[in-house]
């Protein structure tokens, strides 16, 4: 049967849990062993595989109805190179669509919730059999579009760094972070566990959870007057971004009072680097993906110039 198309559907995959051990162990009893050995339930790994290996066949077999499918793992993402009429179909968890986002300019992305049992999904509002009408009319345009804003980072050593969740500037360890940071007409030199910087999509996350603590910390100290939590999410089409500070500590020489707010579509964060080694900038929870940000290196924080595209 030939595709209706002639267009390239890009289906994203990862490794499981399972292949993942294997690679590590070599093979499945040893693999097995492991896991059983502390006691865990290897049939829980098993089952996962098998649920995942029979989503990729079923969505893999729906999608060559309708154009040429290219299946790319997330190990390969970072170096593949998407069309720029790709239809990008990712099969998920939702860190999968996360990673897949910020390899793409402009290109639509339909997220697939492999087990709906297993996984909440918020960045996958499909299930596997909603690809037969999702995808046609994801071809000729006709979905609506979710619009994701990006952050970016860029060096004045010329790299840069997108980021569809969040970036963290800080130390590659559990050391402290030195640097100066200038935001919104304010400088002030700090010395803190990293920074957080947060898109609206990304305030769900790493964000919330920084949230959570400090409303729990707060209503703490103020033995619990009943003010309201808040968790810092905002829209993911938000034209602003969000940083937050972690940890920091005032000295002599550092201070610890900007420490949270906005960062304007117009306006830009800069951070230079007073750490002599170990700094980092990595984005969306890929630590192994990183930027080097040491002594004299100075980072230029905004709004990227490009935005996610779901397929709603």
């Amino acid at each position: 049967m030939q595709p209706a198309t002639d267009r390239k559907i890009v289906l994203m995959l990862r490794e499981t849990r399972l292949t993942e051990l294997i690679r590590r162990f070599n093979t499945l009893q040893q693999a097995q062993f492991y896991v059983e050995h502390l006691g865990a339930d290897f049939s829980d790994y098993l089952a996962e595989h098998e649920h995942y290996h029979q989503a990729t066949v079923a969505a893999e077999t729906v999608l060559r109805r309708f154009g040429r499918v290219q299946r790319v793992d997330r190990q390969y993402l970072a170096n593949f190179i998407f069309g720029p009429d790709d239809l990008v179909v990712v099969l998920g968890q939702d860190g999968l669509v996360a990673n897949t986002l910020k390899y793409l300019d402009g290109q639509q992305v339909i997220g697939v919730n492999p087990d709906a049992d297993r996984w909440d999904g918020i960045l996958l509002p499909f299930a596997v059999t909603d690809l037969a009408a999702i995808v046609p009319e994801a071809l000729v345009g006709r979905r609506p579009i979710k619009t994701v804003t990006m952050a970016k980072a860029t060096l004045n050593t010329g790299v840069t760094l997108h980021a569809v969740n969040d970036l963290f500037i800080g130390p590659q360890s559990h050391a402290s972070a030195r640097y100066a940071l200038s935001v919104a007409g304010r400088r002030e030199r700090q010395s803190s566990s990293g920074i957080i910087v947060s898109t609206g999509l990304g305030s769900t996350g790493w964000l919330k959870s920084i949230y959570a603590g400090w409303a729990a910390t707060t209503a703490a100290l103020t033995q619990g007057e009943g003010r309201p939590a808040l968790d810092g999410s905002f829209p993911w089409d938000a034209d602003h971004l969000h940083f937050f500070v972690r940890e920091p500590f005032p000295s002599r020489i550092t201070a610890a009072s900007l420490v949270v707010g906005q960062i304007a579509h117009d306006d830009a964060m800069t951070v230079v680097s007073e750490m002599p080694e170990h700094g980092v900038i990595f984005s969306d929870g890929i630590e192994a993906d990183f930027l080097e940000f040491n002594s004299g290196t100075k980072a230029t924080i905004g709004i990227a110039e490009r935005q996610g595209q779901l397929v709603a």
